[in-house]
């Protein structure tokens, strides 16, 4: 490791195996570091941070919780995002400022979100209370009037087991009143470490890449088939810290500018493979607004910040909502092999538990999600243990048009019952031509028993998991009955 003071010379510049961001406004270089070693383990282990901590080394209880600033897409200043630590790579780091629980005492003076929690009695046996500070950081930094419902949302992926929320959500409620420290804009110091050739690192015979356009990355997947794409590490990271896997090729996808690309054209919503789910979401619901519950239940905002739309639909999970909602409005994928690209519908793309129908060397480029019609009604469910943060035991998504009381197109794609993410079929065809009546509904109902054969588990068990898919089929239907519920899964949720 070495530290450089950002205002001399940056004598390492054209190393393209050592990693570079700012931590207390100095430069951090790190070489010769195994390139699967996460965030966490460095701050505690080789800088001897200790007010970061682990809890769950899986990304879900937020002891662990950092913020990194980094460059806007669009260059315009300087954006900041809290992350698990615990399941971020070393690597992922270049380029960035990485802000920790230490970073914001200002000599003896405390931040406001640390006085606003000490003030209000928030923190008990305080481990989890450094993560807590992070997440409020970040919120404090980017929404200097939050209302509860902002602080619940920006809390979700924090546990606490001793002290309770209503003293932390005090704190959060209170912060913005103390005196406003501002922080620095580290918009120039991030633009000078800014790389002018793409990221390799090889340690003890495994490699680490980060390519910086699409040429580059199909070039390393044709020389590296079998390489393990890393994108946000939310699940990547856990085969690591759980199943400690040695990955031999890692190839990040971060910093590949056309797959950071966003825009609406006229016909569709483009999101590149590696668009974060925070900054692909809101787009997403201000067009769908009806899967606006679905996508706040999401992970929780360190996981959202970390973790991309492309990688949750390339790696498949059979409980990932994502694809349900995205199956039923008839999205569909750009894949590329080399210099061709094709394109994949993708209620076809699963072929079975953990199976899609990518080739060796392919990737996600671009994730097309149609734009509404005016005339369908769209919406989702999830059901599970938790309402913030948890893994659904079912969830279900419809599109619906009915014409003159008669249903001319319904689509229904259902997660957690069966080996894939998939469109039920069955139940469509029950529906396409019936009068949208509670008789069809039923009828409908038992349709889904042709089209799935769920498991038990932890979760649920097979016989609870239909009977739950069969119950939100009729909440959706008695959710278009009322005339300002339709109202509001067509045009917009008000708040």
């Amino acid at each position: 490791m070495v530290l450089l003071d950002l205002q001399g010379q940056l004598r390492r510049m054209s190393d393209a195996a050592v990693i570079r961001f700012i931590l207390d406004g100095e430069l951090i270089e790190v070489d010769n570091v195994d390139p699967t070693r996460t965030v966490l383990q460095y701050l505690r282990e080789d800088l001897r941070r200790m007010g970061t901590k682990e809890g769950c080394a899986e990304g879900d209880c937020g002891a662990c919780t950092v913020v990194l600033a980094e460059l806007r897409r669009d260059g315009k200043g300087v954006e900041l995002k809290a992350v698990n630590s615990c399941i971020q790579f070393l690597p992922t780091l270049d380029g960035k400022e990485l802000i920790t629980v230490e970073s914001l005492v200002n000599g003896e003076e405390l931040h406001p979100v640390q006085k606003a929690m000490v003030d209000y009695h928030a923190s008990q046996c305080g481990f989890c209370t450094p993560g807590f500070i992070m997440s409020l950081f970040a919120l404090y930094e980017t929404n200097p009037n939050p209302d509860r419902l902002d602080i619940d949302d920006a809390l979700a992926g924090n546990l606490c087991r001793c002290t309770g929320y209503r003293p932390i959500i005090t704190a959060a409620l209170e912060m913005g009143f103390l005196p406003r420290q501002t922080w620095p804009d580290r918009t120039m110091a991030l633009k000078k470490i800014q790389r002018k050739e793409s990221l390799q690192i090889e340690y003890q015979g495994r490699r680490f890449f980060a390519p910086e356009n699409c040429a580059e990355l199909a070039s390393l997947l044709q020389q590296y088939p079998g390489a393990t794409m890393l994108a946000g590490g939310t699940d990547v990271g856990l085969w690591v810290t759980k199943q400690h896997r040695e990955l031999d090729v890692v190839i990040y996808t971060g910093k590949v500018a056309e797959l950071c690309e966003l825009q609406v054209t006229a016909t569709h919503i483009d999101i590149g493979g590696a668009v974060t789910l925070s900054e692909a979401v809101p787009i997403v619901v201000e067009h769908y607004p009806g899967f606006d519950e679905l996508f706040r239940r999401f992970a929780s905002p360190p996981i959202r910040n970390a973790g991309t739309l492309g990688g949750n639909i390339a790696n498949g999970s059979p409980i990932g909502d994502s694809m349900t909602a995205f199956m039923v409005v008839g999205t569909s994928l750009v894949l590329r092999c080399g210099d061709a690209e094709r394109d994949v519908m993708l209620d076809g793309f699963y072929h079975d538990y953990m199976t899609n129908d990518l080739q060796p060397g392919e990737f996600v480029v671009r994730i097309k999600i149609p734009l509404p019609t005016e005339n369908a009604v769209v919406s989702s469910q999830k059901w599970s243990k938790r309402f913030d943060q948890d893994i659904s035991a079912v969830c279900t998504a419809y599109r619906l048009v009915v014409d003159d009381g008669t249903v001319s197109s319904f689509r229904m794609a259902c997660g957690g019952l069966a080996a894939t993410v998939s469109r039920a079929r069955n139940t469509e065809a029950a529906v396409v031509g019936q009068p949208w009546t509670e008789a069809t509904i039923e009828n409908a109902c038992q349709a889904i028993a042709a089209d799935f054969a769920p498991i038990s588990d932890m979760r649920a068990s097979a016989n609870i998991r239909l009977q739950a898919s069969q119950n939100m089929l009729r909440r959706f239907f008695a959710e278009t009955q009322d005339e300002e519920l339709e109202t509001v899964y067509m045009y917009g949720r008000q708040r």
